[in-house]
């Protein structure tokens, strides 16, 4: 426990995963977590994101993570950086502070500057693969990224960190093949059945459950958990 109350956490992403993640550190008595997100609760959110409540809407995330983190322990250190983390801002993040690093985020550009600013500090990092369009949390898995397989999320990212050189990564992620959209709905978010050719508007949002981003969130957790004392444990 004294391992786990000393331990510095930063959690990029509160959304459907990343909430859970902060939810499953602190209840293992993590004792300082970092936590960036630069979103204010919506609506859509309630479906599936821990910090979403018909009272949280409309305020930072970071925000409220911070205080669900002080009414399960109020004597967590937590800092807030209300914030999107991209590669032109990753150098004002020092991640030599963290004893660990939970990548949370959609958006591969950043996905990878994590990755790699992590690489530089030499602090571990675990990543999570694609959630949207799945039903069946049994089917997450925790692998280096090159031994993934089915997720294309996890296929872009193997072929950028190969390309950057980067020799590992932990990651969790789905052999669930991803649901496709109804062809009404492909119709109405301007695709064609056929060809799956976009249309005028924009790109269907992937479909989330309120019970596969959850698993992937408290999964890695747990990995989290379990590495800062292996590594507690080898010294």
């Amino acid at each position: 426990m004294e391992v786990l109350r000393n331990a510095t956490v930063a959690v990029f992403g509160l959304g459907g995963v990343g909430s859970y993640v902060v939810e499953g550190l602190v209840r293992s008595g993590i004792g300082c977590l970092h936590l960036v997100d630069h979103d204010k609760v919506d609506v859509t959110n309630i479906n599936r994101q821990l910090i979403a409540t018909q009272r949280t809407l409309g305020r930072e995330k970071v925000d409220v993570a911070r205080e669900r983190v002080l009414d399960i322990n109020p004597h967590a250190r937590v800092e807030c950086h209300p914030t999107f983390f991209l590669p032109e801002n990753a150098e004002s993040f020092d991640f030599a502070r963290y004893d660990y690093v939970v990548d949370a985020i959609d958006t591969v550009s950043a996905k990878l500057a994590l990755v790699e600013a992590c690489g530089k500090a030499g602090t571990p990092i675990i990543s999570s693969m694609g959630t949207g369009n799945k039903l069946d949390p049994t089917r997450l898995e925790v692998a280096d990224i090159y031994e993934t397989s089915v997720c294309p999320l996890a296929k872009v990212m193997r072929k950028e960190l190969r390309a950057r050189g980067v020799e590992r990564l932990k990651v969790v992620y789905s052999r669930e093949e991803p649901l496709s959209p109804r062809a009404e709905e492909m119709e109405d978010a301007g695709l064609s059945a056929a060809s799956g050719a976009v249309g005028t508007r924009k790109r269907q949002t992937p479909g989330s459950v309120a019970f596969v981003p959850p698993v992937a969130g408290l999964i890695i957790a747990g990995e989290v958990v379990k590495d800062l004392l292996k590594e507690s444990s080898s010294r």
